[in-house]
């Protein structure tokens, strides 16, 4: 009775950690759909085509990129990163932290940016699309159709070869984004490790 009642709390624990988790990660989302949406929506309601084309690219770039980041971080291993940190290379240490929060960095890169910009930039592009059928009076679904497929297509095939990218590479993007937040002296989940 007494060892089903250890085993039994640590459970508990983690239902109420990951309720808590779920929650936060789904506020986070909630509140950046928004403001990138209306942001993208002020902006492209009031910009050429030219700058409208490129502030869509630029959220399906973001896309990703972090989705790489996400990938590659969950792909990469401890071991070379521990070695690099003893011998003091620069940005071994945070790239080792973000490896060993492999599950909040990809819940962060993948499911909150990624899906996000994924999102708007498919609001993005209808907008544009109905900006163009007014501009040339044309009703034709051809216009939506094109820039919605293109989207697609640029979207999927970019992360197709980026998690290819992501698997054959993940030591080097790591480390990359490691020397990153060592540049502009930010340590990742240093109040998590002095915590535990």
């Amino acid at each position: 009775m007494y060892e089903f009642s250890r085993l039994r709390k640590p459970s508990r624990v983690m239902k109420k950690s990951n309720v808590k988790w779920i929650i936060k990660i789904t506020l986070i989302s909630l509140v950046a759909a928004a403001v990138f949406a209306l942001a993208s929506t002020e902006i492209l309601g009031n910009t050429g085509y030219v700058i409208s084309f490129s502030i869509l690219a630029a959220f399906v770039i973001i896309g990703i990129f972090f989705d790489v980041i996400g990938i590659a971080v969950t792909a990469a291993n401890e071991a070379p990163f521990n070695s690099m940190a003893t011998h003091r290379q620069y940005g071994a240490l945070e790239a080792l932290r973000l490896v060993k929060n492999a599950k909040i960095v990809t819940s962060y890169c993948n499911d909150v940016i990624g899906d996000v910009t994924g999102v708007v930039s498919g609001g993005a592009a209808a907008l544009i699309a109905a900006r163009l059928m007014e501009g040339f009076n044309s009703e034709t679904l051809i216009i939506p159709v094109v820039i919605t497929a293109t989207v697609t297509a640029v979207t999927v095939g970019g992360k197709a070869i980026g998690k290819t990218l992501a698997f054959s590479k993940s030591t080097e993007i790591v480390l990359g984004v490691g020397k990153f937040f060592a540049f502009i002296r930010v340590k990742p989940f240093s109040k998590a490790e002095k915590k535990s």
